[in-house]
């Protein structure tokens, strides 16, 4: 889905079906690298992790995965190549915590949600993944929208 807030209102528009397959077709989704506020991506995939793509300076793109160790998901390997996200982080988790999360955890600072905050959802080993965004969409404000858009 793709996730934008143009005129100060949350707005979520599912991707094809098929677009969670390729990282291209999710980095073209995010638009114009110049738009403000800043969209963003995000994947769910087999409800084991998800993907959160966003521009950042530069037109560079900021990356974020909910957990790195999935690498036998195609989606999951390609993210973490493509962006360097290091997996083996001594620091990236602590022993009781079930995922590893990896990449940029400050990806919804602008909105609101820093790391500090952020990181405990994307860990909680009782949510799964469709879950975590569910709770990251309360904390931003469009948990409404989200519900509206994603069919059951």
């Amino acid at each position: 889905m793709r996730v934008s807030r143009p005129d100060g209102r949350w707005q979520v528009e599912l991707l094809a079906a098929d677009a969670g397959d390729e990282l291209p077709v999710l980095e073209r989704a995010l638009g114009d690298p110049g738009a403000w506020p800043v969209p963003f991506v995000v994947v769910v995939d087999s409800r084991l992790y998800f993907v959160v793509l966003r521009h950042g300076p530069g037109g560079m793109v900021r990356a974020l995965i909910s957990d790195a160790t999935m690498q036998e998901w195609v989606l999951a390997a390609e993210v973490v190549e493509r962006y360097g996200i290091a997996v083996d982080d001594p620091g990236a988790t602590d022993p009781d915590e079930t995922g590893r999360p990896g990449g940029d955890l400050d990806v919804f600072a602008d909105d609101g949600l820093p790391a500090a905050q952020l990181r405990p959802i994307v860990t909680a080993d009782d949510l799964w993944a469709d879950e975590k965004v569910a709770a990251i969409a309360a904390r931003l404000g469009f948990a409404d929208e989200l519900a509206a858009a994603v069919p059951r």
